[in-house]
């Protein structure tokens, strides 16, 4: 009788343990599903849950990590991927997050030695060279500062000096990075060099560009000392320069430092200091606010439509000089978009590139309805798609953004877009 028992309850411990592994899995299938849709909020609940009664499930650590990145919380994913790479060391992609982590916190080193590890030596040897320096270091850190454009179309042009140079024009970009440097004036600009990568540019095209910094870029009165760049032959880019010659271009790394204003309406880019919470009452009347997350080092996604289909999450890039609205195939598809035959030519990061324009019936970015969007087919690299996990379905940009003045609240991960 007592051997009976202990075998029933032996079976009925079975079945329990079969069963929550199999509720379990339901859980991570289902958390992974809702995140490669973009439905961040809802896979961090799932992924939790799931830790609650796995502590050291890595898929669940993993994305949790990749959530917390997602939403610019940097410590909170350094934390994540410590406990994860302990229970797994062999993981190279915790590895690239957990740099990404400590180089969004200004850690360089730490973010070196990582990047050593995983064989990404030129940009580890250029974070390395903050070894005594504080990166992004600012004249007065506590001042706002208003820097106007030189001209606004067909891209924000500013400008400023390189190591105490003379004056440069440098486009505003959020689709770009880090700060890049002409490297037909990167000598005579004295940049420190550390040796090149492969990046991916407009209509997909590949193309090296170079690691350095520069000591210090002043734009007008705000001095930024210790500035790490890409190096990238810029010369190309004259035509969304307003026909003059742009030396470089500013990006979301050094904005993400700030609480940063492209305000379109009135010409100008406004730097603050970051602000751990923005009151929405504060905002002048007729603002949008609208919840993002950044994706890697500069993709700043948010959700929208296209001609009134299922909502996707679009890149923030505001970059695409004259257009404001680009896609891959399967939106075309999805948004029921007719393309005309007649194509044309640009200049994208890597050279020439063939592309389809287009307008667009719609597109919606979060309340803001835009009709009649001058868009463009072909010039939407492909692997931005599906690139970071989830799905990118367009980006939206200048055109579109063009009536009005947008702020970028890294802290709080909000977009305000006001149209006075």
């Amino acid at each position: 009788m007592k051997i009976f028992l202990i075998i029933t309850i032996l079976v009925l411990v079975s079945v329990s343990y079969k069963l929550n592994g199999q509720v379990l899995q339901q859980k991570l299938n289902t958390a992974k599903e809702i995140f490669n849709k973009g439905e961040f909020n809802s896979a961090n609940s799932l992924y939790l849950e799931v830790i609650d009664e796995d502590p050291c499930n890595t898929h669940a650590l993993l994305h949790l990590s990749k959530i917390a990145l997602l939403s610019n919380k940097p410590g909170s994913a350094e934390e994540i991927l410590l406990k994860l790479i302990e229970i797994s060391s062999d993981m190279r992609e915790a590895g690239l997050l957990l740099a990404e982590a400590y180089y969004r916190q200004d850690k360089f080193q730490k973010a070196a030695q990582i990047l050593r590890s995983l064989g990404r030596d030129s940009f580890a040897k250029k974070l390395e060279s903050f070894h005594n320096k504080i990166p992004y270091e600012l004249s007065n850190p506590e001042k706002t500062f208003r820097i106007k454009f030189i001209s606004t179309d067909p891209l924000p042009l500013i400008e400023l000096r390189v190591n105490n140079s003379e004056s440069l024009y440098f486009l505003l970009d959020t689709g770009a990075s880090e700060v890049i440097i002409n490297s037909e004036i990167s000598d005579k600009l004295k940049v420190k060099v550390f040796g090149e990568e492969t990046g991916t540019f407009a209509g997909g095209k590949k193309a090296l560009y170079v690691h350095g910094t520069v000591d210090s870029l002043s734009l007008d009165q705000l001095v930024i000392k210790n500035v790490p760049v890409h190096i990238l032959n810029t010369t190309n880019f004259s035509a969304a320069g307003g026909g003059r010659k742009v030396d470089g271009i500013i990006g979301t790394v050094l904005l993400y430092h700030f609480l940063s204003t492209i305000n379109y309406i009135q010409g100008e880019l406004i730097l603050e200091p970051k602000k751990s919470v923005i009151e929405e009452t504060s905002m002048t009347s007729g603002n949008c606010p609208m919840p993002f997350w950044m994706s890697g080092d500069h993709i700043i996604v948010t959700w929208g439509r296209v001609n009134e289909h299922e909502p996707m999450l679009l890149f923030v890039d505001t970059g695409a000089a004259g257009f404001g609205f680009l896609c891959p195939e399967s939106t075309i598809k999805h948004a029921d978009i007719k393309l005309p035959k007649d194509t044309a030519e640009g200049i994208g990061g890597a050279g020439k590139v063939t592309f389809t324009p287009f307008y667009c019936d719609e597109v919606t970015l979060g309340e803001l309805k835009q009709p009649q969007v001058l868009s463009a087919f072909g010039l939407f690299p492909a692997e931005l798609e599906y690139g970071q996990g989830f799905r990118i379905g367009g980006l939206v940009s200048h055109s579109f953004f063009r009536p009005y003045s947008l702020t970028f609240d890294f802290s709080g991960m909000r977009i305000y877009i006001r149209n006075n």
